[in-house]
C-alpha cells in the first residue's frame, strides 16, 4: 500500500478534510461535497486537474475558479500545507492511507453505484485491494440475541468459504459477529466504519488481520474523526456499494440504522437487499420484504452461497418476492394441464422474466377471480410496489389476459363470451 497521497488527493484533502492532528485546533471552512463537485466540473471545463490549484504558477487557475468558490476562502484552503504535511505523517506512522476519487486505485463498486454520492476521500487501513473482490454485506442491530449472532457468523463464515469477501459496519452485535466467522474460516473482511478508524485500526486484535491483508478498515471520515449518528447513516450506503448482494439478518421497522440504510438502497440505489425472513420474522423484516426485499435462500453449500451472492433475483426481475415459489409450483407442476393455468404460453427456451411474467398472469387470474381490483389494490394483495405492478398489468391487458375497467380504474378477469362486457 502506498502511504502518500496521489498530488491531486493531496489539493482534495485541503480543499474538503478538517485535516485534525489534534483533538483541538482551528478548523477551516472546507469545501462541502456540493461544493467540490462544482469546483470539479469548473476545473474539467478548463482541462486542469486539482493538482493543477497546488503548482508555483496556479494563481491564474485559481482565479478563474473564483466562478465557483470564493478566491479567498480557495486561497486559505490551499495554504494549509504545513498542516496537510503534519496529518500525512501521522497517518503513515499508524498505516493509514487516503485515496480520492481522482486515483485509479479508488473502489469502482463506489463509482459506479453510488455515482456522486460516493465520498471524495477514502481513508484506510489494510490491502485496499480485498474492497475490489466479490462480496456478500451482513448487516444489523447490535442488540440481539445469541441465535442472531450465531446465524450472522455462520453465514459469513460459509461464505468466506464460497470464497466471497464480507462487508459489514464494523459495530457490535450483527456486524462483528459477521465479519468475525468470515475471518474466522479464513475469508476476506471489510469493515466500513463511522468513526474512529485510527483507534480501532490501533487495536491490538486487528493488527494481524490487517498486515496479513485479511481484513481492511475503510471510512470516509477522517482517522480521527469521533463518532457520530450522521456518520453511521452516510457510511450505510458504502456497505451495500462494496457488497454484490446484502443481508439484512434482522431490523426495527421505521427506526434506527439497519432500517434507514436498507430502505435507502431499496428506494434509491436499487440494490439487492436479502432479508434472513424466518416463520418469526420480525416487524421489520416483514416490513422491509413489502419495500422489495428478497427473503434469503438460506444456501447450504459453496455452490449455492455463490449462486445467491453472484446471481440474485433482483427486485426490479421478479417483482413477486414473497409468493414466486408458490405461484411457479402452481404454475408449472400442474398435473393438469401441464401449462400455467392461464393462457400465457410458455415456450421451450424462454427467459426468466418471461416464465415470471407468465406466473403473475397466473397468480392475477386467480387473484381476479370473483372481483375486480384497483392498480394499488393489485399491488398491496400481491406484496408488490406500484412502480413494479403498473408495467405488469399494462401488458396483461395489451395481451389480452384480463380486463382494464374505467371510472374508477380497475382489474378484472375477461368476462365469458355469455357475460356482457363492464368495460367502457
Amino acid at each position: 500500500m502506498n502511504f502518500v497521497p496521489t498530488e491531486n488527493t493531496k489539493a482534495i484533502l485541503l480543499l474538503t478534510a478538517p485535516l485534525i492532528v489534534s483533538r483541538s485546533g482551528p478548523r477551516a471552512a472546507m469545501l462541502s461535497p456540493k461544493e467540490y463537485r462544482a469546483l470539479a466540473m469548473q476545473l474539467r471545463t478548463l482541462k486542469a486537474e486539482p493538482a493543477g490549484l497546488l503548482k508555483p504558477d496556479a494563481d491564474q487557475l485559481i482565479e478563474k475558479c473564483g466562478a465557483v468558490v470564493d478566491i479567498a476562502r480557495l486561497s486559505t484552503l490551499l495554504g494549509r500545507g504545513f498542516l496537510l504535511s503534519q496529518a500525512v505523517e501521522h497517518w503513515q506512522s499508524r498505516s493509514i492511507s487516503v485515496i480520492s476519487r481522482a486515483d485509479e486505485a479508488y473502489p469502482r463498486k463506489l463509482k459506479e453505484r453510488l455515482r456522486h454520492d460516493a465520498p471524495i476521500l477514502l481513508y484506510s487501513c489494510g490491502e485496499i485491494e480485498i474492497m475490489g473482490r466479490s462480496a456478500l454485506g451482513v448487516v444489523g442491530p447490535r442488540k440481539v440475541g445469541e441465535p442472531l449472532i450465531e446465524y450472522a457468523r455462520e453465514t459469513s463464515a460459509l461464505a468466506a468459504r464460497a470464497g466471497k469477501g464480507l462487508v459489514s459496519g464494523g459495530a457490535k452485535g450483527i456486524d462483528l459477529a459477521a465479519m468475525n466467522g468470515a475471518l474466522e474460516a479464513g475469508g476476506t473482511a471489510v469493515g466500513v466504519l463511522p468513526g474512529n478508524l485510527e483507534q480501532i485500526a490501533m487495536n491490538r486484535e486487528h493488527r494481524n488481520l490487517l498486515l496479513d491483508g485479511q481484513l481492511v478498515l475503510v471510512s470516509p471520515f477522517d482517522p480521527r474523526a469521533g463518532f457520530r449518528v450522521g456518520h453511521a447513516m452516510q457510511r450505510n450506503k458504502l456497505i451495500y456499494a462494496l457488497a454484490d448482494a446484502t443481508l439484512v439478518v434482522d431490523a426495527d421497522a421505521n427506526r434506527g440504522g439497519t432500517w434507514a440504510g436498507a430502505i435507502e438502497q431499496l428506494r434509491k440505489y436499487k440494490s439487492t437487499v436479502y432479508v434472513h425472513s424466518p416463520e418469526s420474522a420480525s416487524e421489520g423484516i416483514k416490513a422491509l420484504q413489502n419495500e422489495g426485499a428478497i427473503p434469503w435462500p438460506n444456501p447450504e453449500d459453496a455452490d449455492g452461497m455463490a449462486e445467491a451472492i453472484d446471481f440474485p433475483v433482483r427486485p426490479e426481475e421478479s417483482p413477486l418476492q414473497n409468493s414466486l415459489p408458490g405461484i411457479l409450483e402452481a404454475t408449472l407442476e400442474d398435473a393438469e394441464p401441464k401449462q400455467p393455468a392461464s393462457d400465457a404460453k410458455l415456450p421451450n427456451g424462454d427467459s426468466g422474466a418471461e416464465i415470471i411474467f407468465c406466473s403473475f398472469v397466473a397468480e392475477l387470474k386467480r387473484l381476479l377471480a370473483n372481483q375486480e381490483l384497483k392498480p394499488d389494490e393489485v399491488a398491496s394483495k400481491l406484496k408488490l410496489k406500484k412502480e413494479q405492478a403498473n408495467p405488469w398489468l399494462k401488458r396483461a391487458t395489451e395481451e389480452g389476459h384480463i380486463a382494464k375497467h374505467f371510472r374508477p380504474v380497475r382489474y378484472g378477469n375477461l368476462p365469458s363470451p355469455s357475460q356482457p362486457s363492464s368495460m367502457e
